[in-house]
């Protein structure tokens, strides 16, 4: 009997050890909230240095060190348009270590491709919106175009005959001159680069007649007279080019576009730890100094809540998976 007691003693000692360390993630989780953060932040970018989400990571890492008390480290993964850095962050631990820097991008990439290893809905917390920029809509010198109205017209007359450059199939700038087209029900060819820059490089040599894209890529060329600014992708006229028209004074509101970029965290982040980043945040990009520098880089800071950030990601995908179908924008 001292035996048989003191076995079902042992087991029901393993049992509760067992069951200890069953419920210690959460229990783990629960008190990293309360005393996040206690080491450093990192960071993720999927894209190279130099481009616009690695710009704006960078911006806020500093004083969201400052503000944390903790080392904030920007890692650079640029593979396969964002996809390797937002598949590290959907497999890390959700503790609030391991951020990302999205953008628009992040919800054409998510409207066309079936067979991502995440599930851009479901495997993110979004934690805060950063900043939101026009894109421009600009033409080559070689073509005679001066307003959207005259190139709508030549466009209406010659279907297929212009020509649009993109910095790749489902692209932002791919979108949003497809929607402009339907806007306009016109129809011009479409011509992937891989990169903004090639693409730009064509348009001012007459090689392409029509290029989408974002004030950092295009304002300095409009400026210096190599391309014809026509207008800009946002409803509202923008202080990044305030002397373009918006989509609502070329009249098509249908067809405005924001840029964006935003923070994620991976999902099942505790709530705690999502809304004390967000706050954090908003607080940094509200800042004089922020906003100068957003309006350096062709955008203005957008300051939401988590749950505004999370319905903007819910609403971009359900348009742009319209726009794909409507347009036939097959993933390469």
């Amino acid at each position: 009997m001292i035996k048989t007691f003191g076995l079902r003693q042992w087991l029901a000692g393993i049992y509760c050890l067992s069951m200890l360390f069953v419920c210690m993630p959460d229990d783990t989780f629960a008190q990293s909230a309360v005393n996040y953060p206690s080491k450093p932040i990192t960071i993720l970018v999927g894209s190279a240095a130099g481009g616009s989400n690695d710009i704006f990571a960078r911006a806020i890492a500093k004083p969201l060190q400052l503000a944390l008390g903790q080392p904030v480290v920007v890692e650079n993964k640029p593979a396969a348009g964002g996809i390797l850095a937002n598949s590290i962050l959907a497999k890390s631990t959700p503790d609030g270590y391991t951020l990302a820097v999205v953008s628009s991008t992040f919800t054409t990439g998510a409207a066309i491709r079936n067979n991502l290893p995440y599930n851009a809905l479901q495997s993110f917390a979004p934690v805060a919106m950063l900043a939101k920029g026009p894109l421009l809509i600009t033409v080559s010198p070689h073509t005679p175009f001066q307003n959207t109205n005259e190139l709508i017209a030549f466009a209406r007359a010659h279907p297929g005959k212009l020509n649009y450059g993109s910095s790749g199939v489902g692209s932002i700038n791919q979108f949003a001159t497809e929607l402009f087209m339907a806007a306009a029900q016109i129809k011009v060819t479409h011509v992937p680069y891989k990169g903004m820059n090639p693409a730009v490089t064509d348009l001012i040599g007459g090689q392409i007649d029509l290029l989408v894209a974002s004030a950092p890529s295009l304002m300095a060329q409009v400026n210096a007279g190599k391309i014809r600014g026509l207008g800009v992708t946002t409803a509202q006229r923008s202080d990044v080019a305030p002397m373009l028209p918006s989509a609502i004074d070329s009249g098509f509101p249908q067809s405005a576009v924001d840029l964006w970029w935003g923070v994620l965290a991976p999902a099942e982040t505790p709530e705690k730890i999502t809304e004390h980043l967000n706050v954090v945040i908003n607080r940094i990009i509200r800042s004089p100094e922020m906003k100068t520098f957003f309006l350096k880089e062709g955008a203005a800071s957008a300051p939401m809540t988590t749950a505004a950030f999370r319905q903007h990601i819910e609403e971009e995908i359900v348009r742009w998976k319209l726009v794909a179908q409507q347009a036939d924008i097959q993933p390469e």
